[in-house]
């Protein structure tokens, strides 16, 4: 009888497939071990974040014939397909948790998330009674706030009605009091805002007309910012400044724009958040929002 395959030499394969087919990532992982190991632990139906922590340990692992099978299914789908692989398997992962998506909202990956455990808090003295996530998506960024401060009433607000139908089933998923609604920024979310959250579309027209295939799956309502990727941040900021409360914060993601970004507001003050890859994410105070020409 053949032996069966070891875990490290199926990653090992996998992962040189996916190289040749010259992939892009960057939408819930960053290279193509990454998306191979994913797809493997899938495969195999093993939780997904402990087996991530113990890969080492695994190497040695016997992958049995059915795993291997719906292993070449996923690759050869993502390859074929250029679908990101959170849709193949209608889910992502961030900041530990895991969250149902498809091709109606953008795969969750906002740097948002790393802020929330305590970043924030030298602006944010007393919990926040009221938290609105704009442009949310997948309702992660609500969710995630909602989990960190519990007794906080969060809202999350989408232009996109499929994208609040995506967000529903995650905030049935996790089980918390995120409320959603229907609306253009913040025209039809409450003010008294005391931490507003906006992972907005910022990708310029010029990046938009270069994006690889994997991105041009996930809906362009959610990504395109107009020709210096400001037409949303900008009508965000304006509105932030009537409905932040007293000593409210904005926390806004731009991507790769802080250049277009300050050369929109090249006069706001505002702090540039500290991420795992910088100039990503900014905060900005009501009285800054309030005092701008």
């Amino acid at each position: 009888m053949t032996p069966q395959p070891r875990f490290a030499a199926v990653w090992r394969e996998a992962t040189q497939r996916l190289d040749a087919a010259r992939l892009r990532y960057g939408q819930g992982t960053e290279d193509a071990a990454q998306e191979a190991a994913w797809m493997l632990i899938h495969a195999l139906g093993w939780p997904l974040l402990e087996s991530f922590a113990r890969l080492r340990a695994l190497q040695r692992r016997v992958v049995p014939q059915p795993a291997q099978a719906r292993l070449r299914t996923l690759v050869e789908a993502r390859i074929a397909s250029r679908r990101p692989l959170a849709y193949l398997l209608g889910e992502a992962w961030l900041h530990g948790q895991r969250f149902v998506v498809d091709e109606r909202v953008i795969v969750p990956r906002s740097f948002i998330a790393e802020l929330l455990d305590d970043a924030l808090t030298p602006w944010l003295p007393d919990a926040p009674r009221r938290i609105v996530d704009a442009c949310t998506g997948s309702g992660c960024l609500a969710i995630l706030a909602a989990q960190r401060w519990p007794q906080a009433q969060v809202w999350g607000g989408d232009v996109s009605a499929d994208a609040l139908d995506v967000a529903a089933a995650n905030v049935a998923l996790h089980h918390c009091g995120v409320q959603l609604r229907r609306s253009d920024l913040l025209r039809a979310l409450p003010g008294g805002i005391d931490l507003l959250l906006c992972n907005p579309p910022y990708v310029n027209a010029a990046s938009m007309r270069r994006l690889p295939d994997e991105f041009r799956h996930e809906p362009a309502l959610a990504l395109a910012g107009g020709d210096d990727g400001m037409d949303l941040v900008r009508r965000l900021l304006a509105e932030a400044a009537v409905q932040l409360a007293a000593g409210g914060i904005a926390v806004v993601e731009i991507g790769h724009e802080r250049a277009h970004f300050e050369a929109a507001f090249p006069a706001l003050p505002v702090v540039w958040m500290p991420t795992s890859e910088p100039d990503r994410v900014f905060l900005v105070e009501a009285a800054a929002l309030r005092a701008a020409p």
